[in-house]
């Protein structure tokens, strides 16, 4: 398939990973894998961009549930309609969306494989959740099919569902993360029938252990969602506030306002500060890594 001018598969593929060094993708700049349960059983996917043209090759049992969403999960059926017009509200933004005119919004349409990482990022340091994730997926789920050494597939929820939270502790996860893990792997049959990102959510935040920050990490990767913005997290809103007034430090509510006139584009405006490497300067102590092995 040919793709855009300048199309950047790494930045595309990089959005998918909730944390660091996730274990379902391996993303390079001409070649990207994803692995993930499909309906259809467990698949694996690769994108090779040659040129102005993209090609993939799945494997698994999920290999064609994959193939037909292919375009999708390399972001080219993201709709940019009218945000170039929207970014010239703002310099910097205006930069960004041409410097990156090549990175989209992927969409991989499945609800829990990121609902995983997601909720093991709740409240706490982005090492901790990648450990926590890392850990989950060596214990309880496998390697993916196909060729990609290191490559995992994301936990099955019905095993997610039947494990009791204490068996979580040695794998750097406490009670109150892991029963909303499992909580959520309980209804994972109904999130994945949500025809869309807003029924999604709904029924994400009717979850005990799950809030807006939460559902606007997984909506943005399963569904595309180019304007959702993940309101209480720890970094955005400073990154936000930074990036388009120089304040060191924002709130939620600043946020949302300052990045207004970019709707329905304002989860796009911070995904190009993120790819840009943009963030506000850091005071203080950093959070540290907790340790629940022996719990």
């Amino acid at each position: 398939m040919k793709v855009p001018a300048r199309y950047d598969l790494a930045g595309t593929m990089r959005g998918l990973a909730l944390v660091g060094g996730d274990p379902t993708l391996a993303v390079g700049a001409r070649t990207s894998w994803f692995a993930t349960r499909t309906p259809d059983g467990p698949g694996s996917i690769r994108f090779d961009l040659a040129g102005d043209e993209l090609t993939w090759q799945a494997y698994g049992p999920g290999a064609d549930w994959l193939l037909e969403r292919a375009d999708a999960i390399a972001g080219l059926r993201d709709d940019l309609t009218g945000f170039a017009e929207l970014a010239r509200a703002h310099p910097l933004v205006h930069r960004l969306a041409r410097e990156h005119a090549g990175l989209r919004m992927a969409t991989t349409g499945r609800v829990f494989h990121h609902m995983v990482p997601a909720i093991l990022g709740q409240k706490v340091s982005g090492k901790e959740a990648a450990h926590g994730y890392v850990r989950i997926l060596r214990k309880f789920s496998e390697p993916a099919p196909g060729p990609c050494a290191g490559l995992f597939l994301p936990p099955e929820p019905e095993v997610i569902a039947a494990t009791p939270y204490w068996a979580f502790h040695p794998l750097g996860v406490e009670q109150k993360r892991a029963d909303t893990l499992r909580r959520a792997a309980a209804q994972a049959a109904a999130l994945e029938r949500c025809a869309d990102a807003v029924s999604c959510t709904a029924r994400m935040v009717s979850i005990a252990g799950i809030g807006p920050w939460t559902a606007a990490e997984v909506t943005r990767a399963a569904y595309g969602d180019a304007d959702v913005v993940s309101v209480g997290d720890y970094n955005i809103k400073n990154t936000v506030a930074f990036a388009l007034t120089g304040a060191a430090r924002g709130t939620d509510e600043h946020m949302l306002e300052l990045l207004a006139p970019f709707a329905p584009h304002r989860g796009r405006v911070c995904g190009l500060l993120a790819r840009a490497g943009i963030g506000a300067p850091r005071f203080g102590h950093r959070m540290t890594i907790r340790s629940f092995a022996r719990f």
